[in-house]
């Protein structure tokens, strides 16, 4: 299905304003119309699914279930869902919203938001077929650790204070059992399809009103360095394989942006330039989750101090992530 975008992609970029495909400035529009047309729908499918399901779903036993005893398989559960959901971190923000709204511990919904633009089936499967079963199964391993361990840290620093307004507003009515409490929706099993269609609607309108600018600005700023970033910068900058080279390499990803999938043939190629494993694995994670587009895009439901510490704990794993894949990289038969 996704294919079609690349076709319209393709048909707009060289049919219709006829670029040429190999130039830069082709590439970069191409990037550019696919993924603003591919993230866009995504966004309001997924927005408005998300919405027909809170207004189905017994959004109390859930959270009830999250909250008490069993918070750390709610960690778990929150990395284990971002690790299935085949979307990038622009699209997993409307999930992020709905857990917030739906008053899900702050843990589990960052533990989500940490683990799912790193892992998703596709990039699961596209791994085992090119670097084998234990670099994937490492690979893993290593990003639900991540959701798991920083979900813990966010939800003792009570990281809900920091929320935007408005996302902090729908937490703590969501977590209000007080029967002054304002209802967000009725009860399950009260709505009828049209009234849960219309919750749908209403909630994706709203939030896709509020984020689709900075979802063309993200997209504009990863389109123009694919486009016109030199190829093969990257493998004469970070291939020595010093310790600095990790860090190195994690600061450059953060300009561009990619999903899991995307660049894993990248990674891919990096690997086979001779780029150490460790290296090329850090510099594709900060790609993927901890990229200046997402935190753009993050800003729309984050204060700059929850941004400022997601982004530490993001570095911060990817840096050592980084230096334990170079160190136990000949286990993994990947040198």
């Amino acid at each position: 299905m996704l294919e079609i975008f690349t076709l319209f992609a393709d048909w707009l970029t060289h049919a219709v304003l006829g670029l040429d495909p190999s130039s830069r400035l082709g590439q970069a529009v191409h990037f550019f119309v696919e993924d603003t047309s591919k993230i866009l729908v995504l966004l309001m499918v997924m927005i408005y699914v998300i919405g027909l399901a809170r207004a189905s779903l017994d959004l109390e036993r859930v959270r009830a279930f999250l909250q008490r005893k069993h918070r750390f398989a709610g960690y778990l559960f929150g990395s284990g869902f971002g690790a299935i959901t085949p979307f990038c971190s622009c699209s997993s923000i409307p999930l992020f919203l709905g857990f917030t709204s739906a008053g899900i511990p702050i843990g589990v919904t960052m533990a989500f938001l940490l683990t799912s633009p790193v892992i998703n089936e596709v990039a699961v499967v596209l791994l085992w077929s090119l670097l084998g079963w234990k670099f994937t199964l490492a690979y893993i391993v290593v990003g639900m650790c991540v959701g798991i361990l920083g979900g813990l840290l966010l939800d003792r620093l009570r990281a809900e204070r920091w929320l935007q307004d408005f996302a902090a507003r729908a937490y703590r009515q969501a977590g209000d059992h007080s029967d002054a409490a304002p209802q967000a929706q009725p009860a399950p099993g009260t709505m009828t399809f049209a009234e849960r269609h219309e919750f749908a609607k209403n909630e994706t309108l709203e939030i896709a009103g509020r984020i689709w600018k900075w979802v063309l600005i993200g997209i504009g700023i990863g389109a123009a360095l694919h486009g016109f970033v030199p190829e093969g910068w990257f493998e004469r900058q970070f291939g020595t394989g010093q310790w600095w080279s990790v860090p190195a390499a994690v600061l450059a990803g953060l300009p561009l942006y990619s999903n899991a999938t995307g660049v894993i043939p990248v990674l891919e190629s990096l690997l086979g330039k001779g780029l150490p494993l460790g290296t090329t694995l850090a510099f594709c994670m900060s790609v993927v989750a901890a990229s200046i587009p997402e935190f753009l895009l993050l800003k729309q439901v984050m204060l700059w101090r929850l941004l400022a510490l997601l982004f530490a704990i993001l570095l911060a794993s990817f840096i050592l992530v980084g230096w334990i894949f170079n160190a136990i990289a000949p286990w993994l038969d990947i040198v």
